[in-house]
Formats: structure tokens, C-alpha cells, sequence
């Protein structure tokens, strides 16, 4: 898995890029990203062939009559794109949101995970 170049609409937009921990083992890869402030219903998760893409939504309200005179976090969107390799089972995605951290599991098809084999004895 690698990430994938931003299209020129995305370099147009303000977005914040979230940290991405990426974890292979045996049977998959384990993508852990860092989404503070995006709830479920704004979060939007797409494979598209090799390319997986995170967009998440944030909203910062602020009390009213109140202005910020600094702040860190100006875009109010997420956005981070990979490329799968061919090895992942892109059918199989399992995401879990929870306290701002996603979690996706993408298993390797059955082809690519490693497997025993019997030895017989004639």
C-alpha cells in the first residue's frame, strides 16, 4: 500500500492531512488513523479499484459572538488517499470509529496469505 498523489482539485481544497500508522501482518494490514473531531456520519470511507480514500468532515464551533484570534485547525475536512496493493482484499474492508481514531482492517486475499502444507508420508 502506498499513498496516492493528490488530483489537482484536491491541492484547490484546504484539508488537513490525518497521521496514518499502517501495521502488516500474516493475514492483512491494519490502517490506524488519527480523525479528532469527525463523527460517523460525516466520515466517508471509498475503495475505487487500487485507491483507497479517507474524507472526514469537522465541525469547530465556536460560542457565539466569540472570534478566534489564532488557531491551529482552519480546515474543517480530513483527507488522505492510498493506493492497495493487488495482494488486499478491497471487498473486505472492516472500519471502526472510535474516540476520533479509525480503525480499517484489509484482509490479503486468500491467495496471498501464507499457508501450511502437509507433508505425507507413502
Amino acid at each position: 500500500m502506498t499513498q496516492a498523489t493528490p488530483n489537482s482539485a484536491a491541492r484547490e481544497d484546504d484539508v488537513l492531512i490525518p497521521a496514518v500508522d499502517v501495521i502488516e501482518d500474516p493475514q492483512g494490514i491494519l490502517l490506524i488513523a488519527d480523525l479528532p473531531g469527525v463523527p460517523k456520519e460525516h466520515l466517508n470511507i471509498q475503495v475505487d479499484g487500487d485507491l483507497l480514500t479517507l474524507e472526514g468532515a469537522i465541525a469547530l464551533p465556536a460560542p457565539q459572538g466569540i472570534t478566534s484570534i489564532h488557531a491551529e485547525v482552519e480546515a474543517p475536512r480530513f483527507r488522505r488517499a492510498f493506493t492497495l496493493s493487488r495482494e488486499l482484499d478491497a471487498e473486505r474492508v472492516e472500519a471502526e470509529l472510535r474516540h476520533g481514531v479509525l480503525r480499517l482492517r484489509i484482509p490479503k486475499k486468500a491467495h496471498a496469505q501464507p499457508r501450511r502444507v502437509e507433508v505425507r508420508i507413502d
